[in-house]
């Protein structure tokens, strides 16, 4: 069973911006797209970094207050660097969090919530930006119809675990929500069916019987 991948989901050819770029022209960006985040690429298009809309209103916030009162735990370094940033690359992130264009979105997910990041950056082997996904981009898989959702369970689920007698179980699928009934009394296949249908894409919950 194929799921759904990072490619599926990601912004193709996002804006983007080099070290160099000023801030004004960064800010630009951000509020004329709508977009949180704009990746900063090398001469070369490989990705350099990530300023995000937060980077910027660190630098606001302090400007309006230069002795971190209200920062944190930020070294002096750190604040004075942030609040004197003229360029993408002075106030961008380095270490952006990355993944591959076939990452699956159930595991761009975890990696988004490791990272506590809003956006992870799509790059290729060699190093170059392929796309941006958002959280918003990964939540995309519970849109699938029901009935996509239903030929899922059926074709690649029921198939694998009853043999040539999948018609022992019949599927219901309502707003994501998967319902099973019929021949459900071999316990152990169940054991092993419910997780296979949660991995299912789009899949809020199984209900067996009832």
């Amino acid at each position: 069973m194929r799921h759904w991948q990072v490619r599926d989901v990601m912004t193709a050819n996002p804006m983007t911006v080099t070290p160099a770029t000023p801030l004004k022209d960064v800010v630009g960006i951000l509020v004329r797209g709508r977009i949180g985040a704009v990746p900063v690429l090398t001469p070369q298009g490989r990705v350099a970094g990530l300023v995000a809309e937060t980077d910027l209103l660190r630098k606001e916030q302090l400007q309006l207050d230069p002795d971190g009162r209200h920062s944190g735990y930020l070294p002096y370094r750190i604040r004075r660097d942030v609040a004197t940033a003229e360029t993408a690359g002075e106030i961008m992130n380095p270490y952006p969090a990355t993944v591959p264009a076939d990452t699956t979105v159930a595991e761009a997910a975890r990696l988004m919530d490791r990272h506590q990041a809003r956006y992870l950056l799509v790059t290729g082997e060699d190093g170059k930006l392929l796309g941006v996904v958002t959280a918003q981009d990964l939540l995309r898989v519970f849109l699938r119809t029901d009935e996509a959702i239903k030929a899922d369970v059926v074709n690649e689920v029921l198939s694998r675990y009853l043999g040539s007698n999948p018609a022992l179980v019949q599927v219901d699928v309502t707003d994501g929500v998967v319902r099973l009934t019929g021949e459900l009394e071999r316990t152990s296949v169940l054991a092993d069916l419910v997780p296979a249908i949660r991995s299912v894409d789009g899949v809020l919950d199984v209900v067996a019987g009832g």
